[in-house]
This record gives structure tokens, C-alpha cells and sequence, in this order.
């Protein structure tokens, strides 16, 4: 387990590093992503490098984390209008190697086993996380089982109310979503989460210093074998001197 605390771009650069690393090692490379304001600066930093340096996405495949349910792919409030946005629409990556919970499946049918069963056809090189106020992962809202995969899930109120501030109204906000479960994660070969602002700070410690308990789903990541977690100043700032040594 690494922690690495800095300022906000340094820490958007020296995640996206980790990814470009695997994807020139690894041409076939199967990426976890996410999605939320961190990650939009990740993204940016990845598109700087296509540009600059080339990196091909070509024989990339990519799993996201997860997806409102009841809002559609061009929903600008969708993950997948988010991912386009952000990272697709200027790398030259295969869209057909793109899956997002939702996507390219009969929503009629029981999607969250639909992708599941396809997630667990690859292995992920690197799963890419961010970290919600009540010490979420992906929508594993607490009470979560560890051994999850992914499912529907009710998303918490204190969830709905953060995520407000991208709708016109609260009564906008999805109540479910489809995720991938905890074990999902913790397959993964490697994890970076990425975690900014004083509040978060409380699910940082908990996530952290705090036992290994349900009722903070992210605390299951200091049993992770390989995992990077990239803080700024704000979010660390409840750790224990020694921690942030």
C-alpha cells in the first residue's frame, strides 16, 4: 500500500502515469474507470498525452465502474455522456471495447448479471477509483457486502445529495444504480484512488485508520496487494502524522 499526498494536478498526473505505464507495457491492457470531478482531471492529462506522445488505445478494452439507472447513454448526466466527454471522444480507442453497465445489453433482461458475466471474461490491469463522502466505492454504498459483484443498489441519501450540484434538482438525481461489487475491485491487479477536498477527509481516515468494516465499503482496499492511494493536503489532513509519512 502506497500513499502519496500532493497537490491536486501533480496528484491527476501522477495517476494518469500509472495507467499510461500499463497501456505501453501492456497494448491489450483492460482498464477500470470511473467517473466524478476527479477523475476529470486524470482524463485531461491522458488526452495531453495521446496528443503529445501517441500512446494507442486501439486494442485497449475498458470496464466503468458504474451507471444511473433510468437515464439514457446521451443523457448528459450519464456516465456514459461523461466518459465520451472526457476521455473517448479524443483517444483512438475501439468504442465497441467500451462497456459501461448499461450499454450495449437489453435492459429488460437482469444487466447487472449480463455484465458481470462479461467482466469476469477479462482480468483488469487497473482499476480506477474515487472515494465518496460516506467512504463508498464505485455505488457499494455502506452495509455493502464485501463479496458483491455487480448489482442494482439503492444509492444513499447523503450519495444523492452530493451528486445534486450535476442536476437541476434533487428530485433529478437516479435513486439506483447498477455497480460493479466490491470483489469486482478487488480482482483487480492494481488500484490508484484518487481522493481530493476537506471533505473527504473523515472517509480517508476511515478508509485508512479505521477497521475493516462494512459500514466503510473502501476500508476493504488496505487488504489490496497492490494500491496506490493519491490524497491532496485537505483529504489527508485527518491521518496520523505517521500515516502521512
Amino acid at each position: 500500500m502506497k500513499i502519496i499526498i500532493d497537490q491536486k494536478d501533480r496528484l491527476y498526473d501522477l495517476a494518469a502515469k500509472e495507467i499510461i505505464k500499463i497501456v505501453n507495457d501492456q497494448p491489450k491492457a483492460v482498464l477500470g474507470l470511473a467517473t466524478g470531478s476527479s477523475m476529470i482531471g486524470v482524463y485531461k492529462a491522458l488526452v495531453h498525452d495521446f496528443k503529445s506522445n501517441q500512446t494507442t488505445y486501439k486494442d485497449v478494452t475498458t470496464f466503468n465502474l458504474d451507471e444511473y439507472e433510468g437515464i439514457s447513454s446521451d443523457n448528459h448526466q450519464s456516465y456514459a455522456y461523461f466518459m465520451n466527454k472526457h476521455f473517448f471522444h479524443y483517444i483512438d480507442i475501439n468504442k465497441e471495447r467500451t462497456y459501461l453497465p448499461s450499454m450495449k445489453i437489453d435492459c429488460t433482461a437482469d444487466y447487472a448479471k449480463i455484465y458481470n458475466d462479461l467482466l469476469n471474461q477479462y482480468e483488469l490491469d487497473i482499476q480506477l477509483l474515487g472515494l465518496g463522502r460516506n467512504g463508498h466505492i464505485g455505488f457499494n454504498e455502506p452495509g455493502t457486502s464485501f463479496l458483491s459483484q455487480t448489482h442494482r443498489i439503492q444509492l444513499d441519501a447523503k450519495t444523492r445529495h452530493d451528486n445534486a450540484r450535476f442536476f437541476d434538482s434533487i428530485d433529478d438525481v437516479p435513486t439506483h444504480a447498477i455497480t460493479m461489487g466490491i470483489q469486482n475491485i478487488m480482482n483487480a491487479k492494481k488500484i490508484v484512488l484518487i481522493a481530493t477536498g476537506l471533505n473527504k477527509a473523515l472517509a480517508v481516515r476511515d478508509m485508512l485508520e479505521g477497521a475493516v468494516h462494512i459500514d466503510c465499503p473502501a476500508s476493504i482496499l488496505q487488504e489490496h496487494r497492490d494500491i496506490t492511494f493519491f490524497l491532496d493536503q485537505e483529504a489527508a489532513s485527518m491521518l496520523s502524522l505517521q500515516k502521512k509519512i
